[in-house]
């Protein structure tokens, strides 16, 4: 890497701290760790990192609760390590700022590959979706994080959990192609039994909800050969 990237990674399993720390340092990332979240804000104040791995189940202070705190004092980007499954945890967790999630257990190389697309959004204002009570904003359309619709304009359209996970996945990496794979994944998780064509299915039926929106009906692009990408221009 041209940079060298900090990461600063809060959680409470050892072994888990010092397994990121040897992977992350083995791509030239310099990485920062604490085992609690106490002393968090101060930490990254004095380290300045680029990006916070930050662990939700943790005894004490939560990692809902640390990030609570976090976010009046700065707009680092944040990775959630949530649980298998527990999606109120993640829909909290970007409700208060955090800019992606992924489940216990995972593959470091997965990890990886969140940082790099996170740090890529925060690099890149123009390019980043805007997350802020609630919502994610881009191009003009409103999504909704607690109540799964999108507002478009003066209307309202209620999504379904598919949908609303799809278009969610779409919206907070405008501009980047993603793969069936990856929107499959951020579904249904990773041991989906989906086949391709259902996730062409569920875009068929977003593009239909924004087909009567001349600005917004073509803000789902085929990547061929890849997937689909959010068209924030």
């Amino acid at each position: 890497m041209e940079q060298q990237f900090t990461v600063l990674i809060v959680d409470d399993d050892a072994k888990l701290r010092d397994l990121l720390t040897q992977y992350l340092e083995g791509y030239g990332y310099k990485v920062v760790t604490l085992p609690s979240g106490e002393g968090l804000i101060e930490k990254e104040k004095e380290t300045s990192p680029e990006i916070v791995i930050l662990d939700i189940m943790m005894p004490g202070k939560d990692g809902l609760e640390v990030l609570r705190e976090l976010r009046p004092h700065s707009n680092v980007p944040v990775i959630m390590l949530t649980a298998k499954g527990e999606d109120t945890d993640r829909i909290v967790g970007l409700e208060l700022g955090a800019d992606d999630y992924i489940s216990k257990p995972f593959n470091p190389r997965e990890l990886l590959a969140r940082i790099k697309a996170v740090l890529r959004r925060a690099q890149d204002p123009g390019r980043r979706a805007v997350k802020i009570s609630g919502q994610i904003k881009v191009a003009g359309l409103v999504l909704h994080l607690s109540h799964q619709k999108l507002e478009i304009g003066d209307d309202s359209v209620e999504l379904s959990s598919t949908e609303f996970k799809l278009l969610k996945s779409l919206m907070e990496n405008p501009g980047q192609p993603m793969t069936r794979d990856d929107l499959m994944t951020s579904v249904w998780g990773k041991d989906f039994n989906a086949f391709d064509r259902s996730i062409d299915v569920h875009i068929s039926k977003l593009r239909a909800l924004l087909k009567p929106y001349p600005d917004h009906e073509s803000r789902i692009k085929t990547v061929w050969g890849t997937g689909y990408m959010f068209v924030s221009e």
